[in-house]
């Protein structure tokens, strides 16, 4: 395992981070508590030292049991959570979004109340979570810095997801030199990383690009086939089936990245993202040990040459030769997607 700096922060996060979102719910399928707190000290045994949860998965939940984990070598991981739903005095009906609040007075007791469930005095790294552009405040700014000045976090982050848009949020946090910003990127779903790449370069931000879903749902790594039935309560259901039919092609002409015995697929798919210089962590989602084993190497296989980089740029830039609907093609942004459509791009991905 490798290790990278978030930001300039002086954090040192595990290029292949472990993403909490499974610990605590069952978004990704029913597994017991006890098993998930294995599969983290798992992880932690296989080099994994940055760990993603938020206040909201499993309200509060998911932050409990990595407490629990991780109590016994805190000092040697990096803990990440996120703050601004609020679960408190809403409902969760199914996978419906909670209301979010990102008052300052309302965050600073949001962190408080993650602490305690972390049984933790500090947390590594606070990441607003899915805040629209127009909620990261002057006020919200001022709160960050207070809290890293009180020593209560180390370094600060924007979690951006697909029910809010991205590009107008994470440029302002590039520009405000935010240490992190996490995003779905992967080989199939490029355009918002792209953008964010050329955001960094614009304003020479030292802020760091944390890529999750790098297996694109299970389809890079083949965990989801023509033959697979999601169980459930598995998130992934709710994409259209015409997404999974041209990723099935996508990832046939893809191949050449595979190396027999030395890179698999789902670890190539790491691997391509962590060829871009500020990406510092990639957290994809572990459901077995088997997937901890393998995609926790992935910081360790040979690198993408040039010329492999150059063919996964030249098929994505010609849609892989795909002339069909993908079903992906909603707009979604927090701007009505002004944003979007002025940067060019004509769908993003959701998660």
């Amino acid at each position: 395992m490798q290790y990278q700096e978030l930001g300039d922060s002086g954090v040192e996060v595990s290029e292949v981070g472990f993403g909490a979102w499974v610990v605590g719910t069952d978004w990704w399928g029913d597994r017991s508590e006890d098993d998930a707190i294995e599969m983290v000290q798992y992880a932690v045994d296989q080099g994994i030292t940055y760990f993603d949860t938020g206040d909201v998965y499993g309200h509060g939940r998911s932050e409990e049991l990595i407490g629990q984990a991780l109590a016994d070598v805190r000092d040697e991981v990096t803990i990440a959570t996120k703050v601004g739903y609020d679960f408190y005095n809403n409902p969760q009906a199914g996978h419906g979004e909670l209301p979010k609040e990102m008052a300052p007075e309302y965050l600073r007791e949001a962190v408080e109340k993650s602490l305690d469930r972390l049984a933790m005095d500090s947390i590594d790294v606070l990441q607003l979570h899915n805040a629209n552009v127009d909620e990261i405040t002057p006020d919200v700014l001022e709160l960050f810095d207070e809290l890293e000045e009180e020593g209560v976090i180390e370094a600060t982050g924007l979690a951006l997801g697909p029910s809010i848009g991205w590009l107008a949020e994470g440029d302002l946090a590039i520009e405000e030199e935010f240490d992190s910003v996490q995003l779905v990127w992967n080989v199939l779903e490029q355009e918002v990383g792209n953008h964010f790449l050329e955001t960094i370069e614009e304003t020479g931000s030292s802020t760091s690009l944390i890529p999750r879903v790098p297996h694109s749902s299970g389809i890079l790594n083949e965990q989801v086939t023509p033959e697979t039935e999601l169980g459930e309560g598995d998130h992934r259901g709710f994409r259209p089936d015409e997404w999974y039919e041209t990723g099935w092609e996508k990832l046939e002409k893809l191949r050449f990245l595979e190396r027999d015995g030395e890179r698999t697929m789902g670890q190539a798919s790491i691997a391509w993202l962590l060829s871009h210089d500020p990406v510092a962590s990639v957290t994809p989602t572990f459901r077995t040990k088997a997937d901890v084993d393998e995609w926790a190497a992935a910081s360790d296989v040979p690198k993408l040459s040039d010329e492999e980089l150059a063919r996964v740029d030249d098929l994505y830039e010609n849609d892989f030769g795909i002339d069909r609907d993908d079903g992906m093609d909603a707009l979604r942004s927090s701007v009505d997607g002004e944003d979007i459509q002025s940067a060019g791009l004509d769908k993003l991905a959701a998660d």
